[in-house]
């Protein structure tokens, strides 16, 4: 297979990350029949023989803490024992995943047909393969890939099948349930269905659990979910969720089990299938439902080129590790095992900390293309009204100094450095044509357009953040006294929690990233009283603020909206703004297209709630209303001001 090799730029010393191998090209020159019907023979846990699907079920249904349950809500709703245990077998029934090798098979041979349409190559690291066959002989094993598109979790199984290791049990939405023949072929491919929302079902959560975690337990096959729980439609990390990761922790804590080994996995995608279908979902247009039909449809992508994948699987994250000094597990032997219990402050901080480390993991170890610096460039351009376009070698020269830019803040960066950089630049712009042109059509058609491209941008969002809350900082700080500029960091880093992974209690340590890496470049001078900018660091420092400026836009058109309104009910909420935002973009008073996304207006609202601006009342109806207490009018004015000297008439006054 053809390697390749991606360096991360770190200081002290260049650092080289694994290596990778085109797994399509070996099926580019040999048979996909023979392929899909080879000896498959993956190494288990401690060499265990896996049960069979119904024993699993029996060992669920049988178990001490759902009979506990079922007894609970047998005494809670008037019903016989024998009648909840037989809601909890049709729960099981509902969910349960039915793993079959031939259907494996069948779906490794029509992904190699598909995948050698669709992508130039498959790159995947072959040590971090071997790192995570080595953690599946020795501990129950939970694969946490990012979640970019549809395509993630057919990529994962190939993979693991094209390498020989263990299948996983795959944790999937209820939606794919409706897709009648091929929701039956993705449970016989181990995907089991759970339902989105479990509410206060007691009984369904407890079967869920105890399916997760008999199957983990007793080393039946790895068993995988998306931490962000949903598609990060903008290519952002998402907030994590911490439902499943609670239940997988928990053999461990309770002392089921030695250790569990947790496997983040980036995937990193040169061109996303749904990349329109996104940005319109962030515009208001409805998401199409799941459906055979549906995918029929989608054929249409077969005659697209979408580049290459990259997929890093990273180094394997112990629990027990985790858990040293964070957790005192005595606090488990209190209670009989098979008692459901409310997890403690102190549990629910570790799994929550122990999340954010895990996605923090997933964006270090994505691997950026060129596009998604040029997208950056593209952006700047159109948010500074530039309809002349640019010449190539000037447009390829922004690129290079952002690349090396990039490059010192330990970008993963895929730039082939033995090809000209003009001619990278030209080979990106080609493959994305179809964002490159913004013409002058309706807003709609320029907004997707627009969107589309954040959506690439966004992926190298977390290479910049730190640096950039400090560059804004700095931008609006009225000296340049150091404390005043960290006040102004962690007031924006609190504010845009909500907006990016920043782990909880970290602000002391991303400041010092930050200005390390400034520095670092010669873009800051720092004492311990204040804070200079260097000659050489306003081109710098500008790129930077640049970045922040459509967020800080964004929320504060937001606050504008919500002092307006006077009564508006939780729903109503983005149609509303999405109508307010439109209505000045098309005056000319605001500088960003992107601030129509629905997923920056959600954050913005998320944010204000958390930190009291903004206050919801339950009506008498049911329906959440938003209100604006009075006492925080500070907090807007505050928020107005953060970019005041570069923020457009429209947000200068309250």
């Amino acid at each position: 297979m053809a390697s390749e090799a991606v360096y991360s730029h770190r200081d002290p010393m260049l650092k080289k990350r694994d290596d990778f191998e085109d797994i399509l090209e070996e099926r580019r020159n040999s048979s996909d029949l023979r392929y899909a019907l080879k000896c498959y023979t993956p190494v288990l846990y401690k060499g265990l023989t896996p049960c069979k699907v119904s024993e699993l079920k029996q060992m669920v249904l049988q178990s001490d803490q759902l009979g506990y349950v079922i007894t609970q809500v047998s005494k809670e709703k008037g019903m016989t024992t024998d009648e909840v245990t037989g809601d909890a077998a049709a729960i099981l029934e509902e969910m349960a995943q039915r793993l079959q090798l031939s259907t494996v098979r069948f779906f490794a041979f029509t992904l190699s047909k598909v995948f050698k349409t669709l992508f130039r190559s498959i790159c995947v690291n072959e040590e971090g393969l071997q790192r995570l066959q080595q953690a599946i002989h020795n501990h129950p094993v939970v694969l946490l890939p990012s979640h970019r598109s549809y395509m993630d979790f057919l990529l994962m199984s190939y993979i693991l099948y094209t390498y020989d290791l263990a299948l996983p049990v795959i944790a999937a939405g209820m939606d794919f349930m409706g897709m009648k023949v091929v929701g039956e072929m993705l449970r016989m491919s181990g995907a089991f269905f759970i339902r989105r929302s479990f509410g206060g079902d007691k009984l369904y959560w407890a079967v869920f659990s105890e399916y997760v975690k008999i199957m983990l337990k007793n080393g039946y096959a790895p068993v995988e979910f998306f931490l962000e729980g949903t598609r990060s439609r903008t290519a952002k990390s998402l907030t994590p969720k911490l439902g499943l990761l609670n239940i997988v922790m928990d053999p461990f804590l309770k002392g089921e089990v030695f250790d569990i080994s947790l496997v983040p996995v980036s995937i990193s995608y040169e061109r996303t299938l749904e990349e329109a279908l996104y940005a319109r979902e962030l515009l208001g247009v409805p998401k199409p439902k799941e459906s055979t039909s549906g995918l029929f449809k989608a054929r249409k992508i077969l005659s697209e080129d979408y580049g290459s994948i990259h997929v890093y699987f990273g180094q394997p994250v112990s629990v027990r590790s985790l858990a040293e000094s964070r957790v005192n597990r005595s606090q488990f032997n209190l209670i009989p095992r098979h008692i459901p219990t409310r997890p403690s402050e102190e549990i629910l901080s570790f799994v929550n900390d122990s999340a954010y480390r895990l996605v923090r993991a997933q964006e270090e170890n994505m691997v950026l293309k060129p596009w998604v610096l040029l997208a950056f460039v593209l952006l700047q351009k159109q948010a500074a009204e530039d309809k002349q376009g640019t010449a190539l070698d000037e447009f390829t020269e922004q690129a290079v100094w952002l690349r090396d830019l990039s490059r010192h803040y330990g970008a993963f960066l895929h730039w082939p450095d033995h090809i000209p950089p003009s001619e990278v630049v030209s080979s990106s712009l080609s493959l994305h044509r179809g964002l490159v042109r913004i013409s002058e059509g309706r807003l709609l058609n320029q907004a997707v357009v627009i969107l589309s491209c954040v959506s690439y941008r966004n992926q190298a969002l977390n290479v910049f953040i730190r640096p950039a809350l400090l560059a804004s900082a700095i931008h609006t700080a009225a000296s340049n006294r150091k404390q005043e500029i960290y006040n102004g960091f962690s007031f924006l880093r609190n504010m845009f929690s909500n907006e990016f992974i920043l782990c909880p209690g970290a602000t002391v340590q991303d400041f010092e990233e930050a200005c390390y890496l400034l520095v670092k470049t010669g873009a800051l001078q720092i004492n311990q009283q204040e804070v200079l900018i260097t000659e050489r660091g306003h081109r710098t420092l500008a790129f930077l603020t640049s970045v922040l400026d459509p967020f800080l836009q964004g929320y504060q058109v937001v606050c504008r909206f919500l002092c307006e309104e006077d009564c508006l009910t939780e729903k109503q909420f983005i149609p509303a703004v999405r109508k307010f935002i439109i209505k000045h973009l098309l005056t000319g008073r605001l500088r960003y297209i992107e601030v129509l996304s629905s997923d920056l207006q959600k954050n913005a609202l998320a944010a204000l709630i958390r930190l009291g601006a903004v206050q919801k009342i339950k009506g008498y109806v049911g329906f959440t209303h938003l209100r604006v207490p009075l006492e925080t009018t500070k907090l807007f004015s505050f928020t107005l001001f953060i970019s005041s000297k570069n923020i457009l008439p429209l947000l200068s006054v309250i």
